[in-house]
Parts: structure tokens; C-alpha cells; sequence
């Protein structure tokens, strides 16, 4: 069996599920809470658009060179957003974490934390990577913050990488995570998470 396979990856926080056409309207949904589309240092699919975005990411699958996920809260049971790995690389291996936007009553809560040790921890200890990349727009600050809390190393910028959905160039700041600095990411992130998340 392929292990770049779709999978689907869940804890007490989170359901990621293999994404599918059927999550259409969920994530239409979960765009609207925030109008996420018009934030210009993310790629949210406007509103009539999710089903070609769902439907690239899974030509990226079938291609090889992504896995895409939605996310389920597991609370309320709702689909509040998606995320993916990319830039697959199965002959070291290494991949890309990205594409991952939630609903704006989601955002800065523990759900990021939650789904990003969930892929890390199936990167590096089911699938072997060597190394996990991160890759987020120069503009968008709460990213590279975000980024840098989960523990990743700056290595620098991409100048001119790619086009922004207003056609804008974009510079694009580059992370990673190696696995032998996984144990204590792995470590780092188990706490931080043990103090966002809510409690019963």
C-alpha cells in the first residue's frame, strides 16, 4: 500500500478527514464565517468556488503530490476548514504542510495546534519524513507567527515565488521541522496544546 495514501488522522480535538466533493457545502460554510476569501495573504475559495478548489486539491492527490484533508471539530461535529500536504517528495521523504485556513470563530484557538501535531506526528513517525516544510506569504504576519510557535525553523524567503489570487507578487517565507528535532517539537506542542484546549 501506497503510505502517501489518504488517511484519515483524529485525537480528543480533531477529525482529519480525507477530503472529498461531498465537504463542498461544509466548507463553503466554514469560508463564510469571517468572509475569508477577501483576507489578499490567503487562498480561500469565494463563495461558488469551493467545489473547483475541492476539486483541484484532489487532482493534486491523484497526481501524487498532495494530501488534502478536511477538518472536523470534534465538539460540535462541524467542518471548520481544511488543510493538506504538498510538494510530496516520497524518495527522501519530505513533504509540505499548508493550505490551511479555519473559520474565523476557530482561528487562534487550540484547533491549529491540534491539527498541525496530528501531521506532524503522521509525517515523522508513520510516513518517515526527513524533514516538514512550512511556507507562508511575507505579508501574512499571524502565519509566520503561528508557524514559529509550533516550533519550525526560519530558513528565509522565496523573492517573487508566486502570484497572489489579485495577481500581486508574493514573497514567501520559507520553515521547517527535521525529524530529529521532532521528540522535542513533539514535546513542545503536547504542552501548548494541554494548555489551549478546553477542559471538561
Amino acid at each position: 500500500m501506497n503510505p502517501f495514501s489518504p488517511t484519515r488522522l483524529h485525537d480528543d480535538y480533531v477529525v482529519l478527514e480525507p477530503l472529498r466533493l461531498d465537504h463542498v457545502p461544509a466548507l463553503e460554510a466554514a469560508a463564510a464565517d469571517g468572509e475569508l476569501w477577501n483576507l489578499r495573504v490567503t487562498s480561500v475559495p469565494p463563495p461558488g468556488q469551493a467545489h473547483d478548489y475541492v476539486a483541484n486539491a484532489l487532482q493534486g492527490q491523484a497526481d501524487g503530490h498532495m494530501l488534502p484533508f478536511a477538518i472536523r471539530e470534534t465538539g460540535s461535529g462541524d467542518i471548520v476548514g481544511t488543510t493538506r500536504y504538498y510538494e510530496i517528495a516520497p524518495e527522501l521523504p519530505r513533504l509540505a504542510i499548508g493550505y490551511t485556513w479555519y473559520a474565523k470563530r476557530w482561528q487562534k484557538s487550540h484547533l491549529n495546534t491540534a491539527c498541525k501535531r496530528l501531521l506532524l506526528e503522521h509525517a515523522f513517525e508513520t510516513l518517515g519524513c526527513v524533514a516538514v516544510a512550512f511556507h507562508t506569504d511575507e505579508l501574512n504576519e499571524d502565519s509566520q507567527r503561528a508557524i514559529e510557535r509550533l516550533g519550525a525553523q526560519r530558513e528565509g524567503v522565496l523573492r517573487a515565488h508566486k502570484r497572489r489570487p489579485d495577481g500581486s507578487l508574493r514573497n514567501t517565507v520559507c520553515f521547517s521541522i527535521l525529524a530529529e528535532e521532532w521528540p522535542n517539537v513533539d514535546n513542545w506542542l503536547h504542552t501548548r496544546l494541554n494548555r489551549l484546549a478546553p477542559h471538561t
